[in-house]
């Protein structure tokens, strides 16, 4: 991988997705230096890069587990970068308080010594561990570490990571949730429901309190639920939230996909990858710390040797705006806004080509059907990134 200078000068040429328009983007020193119309024989498609609020891991390489270190985090950065990827939020999952603290602060050391991990990182995603208990909505969360919600916990993790947890995900179900997010929010921690099964009097009490995101919604659930009510009604009925979505084809169907999204309007809507470590690896059979033996398959479906389950999300996020147009009946500028304009209202801004602001673009070629976005050119942190 060559990682160019940033003072270089680079001249990004594309459609945009949303109009069809040819663009010209300079970026000099590292930053969008002009925006203009390019030439009609432009045939690529040029857009932000690509945000991603839940990132477990990607390319062999854990958020989480007790060898993560701030050099993983800065290689992950740079793997997903080469993905299309240029903003992410790293995501801590249900642990033992010590593992937790130990891959925020692999992050903010990683922050620290690395000025494009800085720019790519704006925060963390804690998702638990204050899920349900419960088999079914609490997944592949280890059971023996689901706690509820404790404000000098979120106060210890805040300290330990320089201030670094944008998010949090929890269960409405616990008692201490409301009052959790409100204080959490107040302090300007994003709370998202997930891992539930909570009635819809306790979702809409949480979001009266404050929480504003629904976590990779309609899975973290029971395979089988009432009619009504049930807690996917109640959160795709509230305006109030914001969704995530996994466009992989395998979390959920495309009738599915399609009708949530519809339900909460694409301008409440977000695809995220929700990638585990074995995403960008070649198909095979692998051993996990987490579920065991595992099998990728060349369409991207990670499951359980011998078991229906899958054991993680195992795509880029390239891949699942590709496949929201086929899955969900989008067009190429609604799923490129849905992995880059609507994250960035949760992590100040990154996901928009502002003048004077970050450079972060990817060129990529894509036909109707194709099952990802092929990409040209990257530029993550005003950086040519190139294999």
């Amino acid at each position: 991988m060559t990682v160019h200078n940033p003072s270089e000068r680079h001249e990004l040429l594309g459609r945009d997705p949303a109009t069809g328009r040819s663009l010209r983007v300079a970026v000099v020193d590292g930053r969008v230096e002009h925006i203009g119309g390019g030439p009609d024989s432009t045939s690529a498609w040029l857009s932000p890069g690509l945000v991603d609020l839940q990132v477990n891991g990607f390319g062999g390489l854990d958020v989480n587990g007790s060898d993560v270190t701030a050099d993983s985090i800065v290689g992950l950065t740079r793997r997903l970068g080469l993905a299309g990827t240029t903003t992410y939020v790293p995501t801590v999952i249900t642990a033992g308080e010590a593992d937790i603290v130990r891959s925020l602060q692999a992050v903010r050391d990683a922050r620290r010594a690395d000025p494009l991990t800085a720019l790519a990182v704006p925060s963390v995603h804690v998702e638990g561990p204050h899920l349900s208990p419960e088999e079914g909505p609490r997944g592949v969360h280890p059971a023996e570490h689901i706690r509820p919600p404790d404000l000098d916990e979120l106060s210890r993790w805040q300290q330990a990571s320089d201030g670094l947890v944008g998010m949090v995900t929890l269960s409405p179900h616990w008692p201490e949730a409301c009052d959790y997010t409100a204080a959490a929010s107040a302090a300007g921690v994003r709370i998202a429901i997930g891992h539930t099964d909570a009635e819809p009097d306790l979702i809409r009490a949480v979001v009266d309190a404050g929480a504003v995101l629904s976590t990779h919604l309609g899975n973290g659930a029971r395979a089988t639920l009432p009619r009504h009510p049930n807690h996917l009604w109640a959160q795709l009925a509230d305006d109030r939230l914001t969704a995530g979505f996994i466009a992989d084809g395998h979390h959920l169907g495309a009738d599915v996909l399609t009708a949530m999204m519809r339900a909460k309007g694409l301008s409440r809507s977000l695809l995220v990858s929700d990638s585990v470590a074995l995403a960008g690896l070649p198909a095979g059979s692998y051993e996990t710390a987490v579920g065991g033996n595992v099998e990728l398959s060349e369409d991207g479906r990670l499951a359980y040797v011998g078991t229906p389950y899958l054991a993680g999300a195992a795509q880029s996020l390239a891949d699942g705006v590709a496949k929201a147009t086929v899955l969900a009946r989008l067009t190429l500028g609604e799923a490129v806004a849905l992995a880059t304009t609507s994250p960035s209202r949760f992590v100040n801004g990154h996901g928009r080509v502002v003048p004077g602001e970050s450079a972060n673009l990817v060129v990529f070629d894509w036909a109707p059907g194709d099952p990802t976005l092929t990409l040209r050119q990257v530029v993550q942190g005003g950086l040519a990134v190139q294999p």
